[in-house]
C-alpha cells in the first residue's frame, strides 16, 4: 500500500486546512487508517481525542480511496508534521509526511 498525503502549508491561528491521502490500494478493503503528526522534539501521536476534538474530523471516500482530515481553528500547538497511516493485514503503512505550520 502507498500512500500520498497533500494539502499541508502554513496558515494563521483559526484558520483551516483540509490535508488529503490517496492510497494505492481500494481504501475499502483496508482494514485501519489513521493520521498521526509529529511536532519537532515529540513523538508521533496518533490524530485524535480531545486535542483535537470538535475542530478536526476523520473521514474516508472509497470512490476516490482517500481518507481526508479536515482541521478547524488551528492553533500554533497543532504545528507539526501529518502522517497518513494504515494497518492492512497486519502491516503497517506510512506515507511521507506534510508540513502544517500554523502562526500567531
Amino acid at each position: 500500500v502507498q500512500l500520498q498525503a497533500s494539502g499541508g502549508g502554513l496558515v494563521q491561528a483559526g484558520g483551516s486546512l483540509r490535508l488529503s491521502c490517496v492510497s494505492s490500494k481500494n481504501t475499502v478493503d483496508i482494514n485501519y487508517m489513521a493520521w498521526y503528526r509529529q511536532a519537532p522534539g515529540t513523538a508521533r501521536e496518533l490524530v485524535a481525542g480531545d486535542a483535537v476534538k470538535g475542530r478536526f474530523t476523520f473521514s474516508r471516500d472509497n470512490s476516490k480511496n482517500t481518507v481526508y482530515l479536515q482541521m478547524n481553528d488551528l492553533t500554533p500547538k497543532d504545528t507539526a508534521v501529518y502522517y497518513c497511516y494504515a494497518r492492512d493485514r497486519g502491516t503497517d503503512y506510512w506515507g511521507e509526511g506534510t508540513q502544517v505550520t500554523v502562526s500567531s
